[in-house]
């Protein structure tokens, strides 16, 4: 059986895809990557003047991206996103659901608001998208690959964020039950799993715990002393990751969830 070499096996050329939540972090690592590989990538956040940067950074590198201001929590928003992608590249091939959010906030005091807005954000608005980029793919015929960002948490939940875990917790089930439906359609549907990861979100988490008087050198102690790799995680360890899951070299891969922790889980 004949097969290709490597550097075939990871070009994007030609495909359209889509990075949620891209404007910054790692959503705008993988853009980059996407990119790098050949894909025109639709830039979609809710901050259209960043999503607008990182489309133009890729644009510099004589790539093809486009920006678009979208929300995660509105359903309306997924298929404008699909069909302006569609519009834009000529097809859609890849799907990346990487917006997000990680309130911290105590199981006794989140309010039904919190609960919503994370829910709605980081599981509800993702299955949307899924299902607006599988008609797509499903119509065209050539299906797709959707990688949704997951975390550690939806195998090993952590304190504070109990609406975090119940959603990545969804996430990580969803994504299976996605790509037991799909998979006829040619559909792959795989999940990504990061552990902690310093991101613009991450030093917001910070300068809110320090708001309250609550320093964040406990948790950064806590997880760098339960990492065999002895570093926390950069947006470019999961973006390499996400490449892989949007690339022929994971072809006969569905329904999975790939950890990049660092080796966290295994302390």
């Amino acid at each position: 059986m004949a097969t290709k070499p490597i550097a075939e096996l990871f070009d994007l050329t030609g495909k359209g895809a889509i990075v949620t939540g891209a404007g910054m972090g790692i959503g705008r690592a993988i853009a980059y990557r996407l990119s790098e590989a050949g894909a025109a990538v639709m830039i979609a956040d809710i901050d259209l003047d960043a999503a607008k940067r990182t489309a133009e950074r890729i644009k510099e590198r004589g790539r093809k991206a486009e920006a678009i201001k979208a929300d995660a929590r509105n359903i309306a928003d997924a298929g404008k996103v699909v069909e302006a992608t569609v519009q834009a590249f000529g097809s859609l091939d890849i799907l990346v659901n990487n917006a997000g959010i990680y309130p911290l906030s105590l199981a006794l005091e989140t309010t039904e608001e919190l609960w919503d807005m994370t829910l709605d954000i980081n599981l509800k608005g993702l299955f949307f998208y899924c299902q607006a980029a599988a008609r797509e793919m499903t119509r065209s015929g050539r299906g797709g690959k959707i990688i949704n960002i997951a975390s550690i948490d939806a195998v090993h939940p952590m304190g504070e964020v109990s609406h975090y875990n119940a959603s990545k917790g969804g996430v990580l089930s969803l994504t299976k039950a996605l790509a037991l439906e799909w998979g006829p359609q040619k559909i792959h549907v795989n999940a990504v799993a990061p552990g902690s990861v310093w991101t613009p979100g991450t030093e917001k988490t910070r300068q809110a715990r320090e708001a309250k008087g609550q320093g964040v050198e406990d948790l950064l102690a806590k997880f760098m002393g339960r990492m065999p790799l002895g570093r926390p995680g950069v947006p470019d360890d999961i973006a390499k990751v996400v490449l892989f899951f949007a690339s022929e070299a994971s072809d006969y891969v569905t329904g999975a969830m790939l950890v990049v922790d660092g080796g966290y889980l295994l302390t």
